[in-house]
């Protein structure tokens, strides 16, 4: 694979997301061989909950998670249980839907190929902002997540979301590829979740489509980035757009 073909892939990813994925995450053992702790207090899984009712009409604003704390039953919304304010509110959303994932898609055999799972999964994902009334909303979402102080967070958990994507399409190998099928598959479901917010079409076919144009070019250039580029090759597509939006024609 030529670097610039991969390069040219690579720049597909959104530019508001494209900070995310520049920073190197750790590689992990995804198993679910031990329980798992609750990710929220009671308390906070409530008013988050109740929160995100409110979004569709309120946004990911501070009046949403106010009127899911009246909802909850609670007066008044202490600092201390959401420092982050609405950051916390988007956060909650990506968790909960992550964490649900697995409980939402079955697969009908073995015979279904690990490739057609990944597909399924990134499509089930993206019909959870559907069906939570949030995709026209998540533009906002995508600002706050953008913010300095909120990037290491919602890196950590793009790569969780691929990380179990793959987990769940049956792939749990640890070894040289884990970034590079990860970053491949965080850019693509990246891209398509932006594609989303401004797709018009019913059922939001052309959101499907551009995920398989997107599938078959990574499937085209080899399955995943090249190891030679992996990484490299998102932080030279951040510079090339660095470079274009200071005026540098290349």
């Amino acid at each position: 694979m030529s670097s610039t073909t991969a390069l040219r892939t690579l720049l597909r990813t959104p530019a508001s997301l494209r900070l995310l994925l520049l920073q190197t995450p750790r590689s992990t053992y995804h198993s679910y061989d031990h329980a798992e702790q609750p990710v929220y207090r009671e308390a906070e899984r409530t008013i988050l909950s109740s929160a995100l009712a409110h979004v569709p009409i309120h946004g990911f604003t501070q009046e949403a998670l106010t009127l899911g704390a009246k909802d909850a039953g609670y007066l008044d919304i202490s600092s201390n249980l959401f420092p982050k304010g609405t950051f916390d509110l988007v956060k909650y959303h990506l968790v909960s839907q992550r964490l649900g994932l697995k409980d939402r898609i079955q697969f009908p055999d073995e015979n279904f190929g690990v490739g057609r799972k990944v597909r399924n999964l990134i499509l089930e994902r993206l019909r959870a902002n559907v069906d939570t009334g949030i995709v026209t909303r998540w533009q906002e979402a995508l600002a706050i997540m953008s913010l300095a102080e909120n990037i290491p967070a919602s890196l950590r958990e793009l790569g969780a979301l691929a990380d179990e994507m793959w987990f769940l399409a049956g792939d749990t190998a640890v070894d040289a590829s884990w970034y590079t099928k990860r970053a491949s598959l965080s850019g693509i479901y990246a891209a398509a979740e932006i594609y989303q917010t401004t797709d018009q079409s019913t059922e939001y076919r052309d959101t499907e489509q551009f995920l398989d144009r997107r599938l078959e070019e990574l499937r085209t250039v080899g399955g995943a980035v090249s190891g030679t580029l992996g990484w490299a090759g998102f932080q030279a597509g951040a510079m090339v757009n660095l470079l274009r939006s200071k005026g540098v024609m290349i």
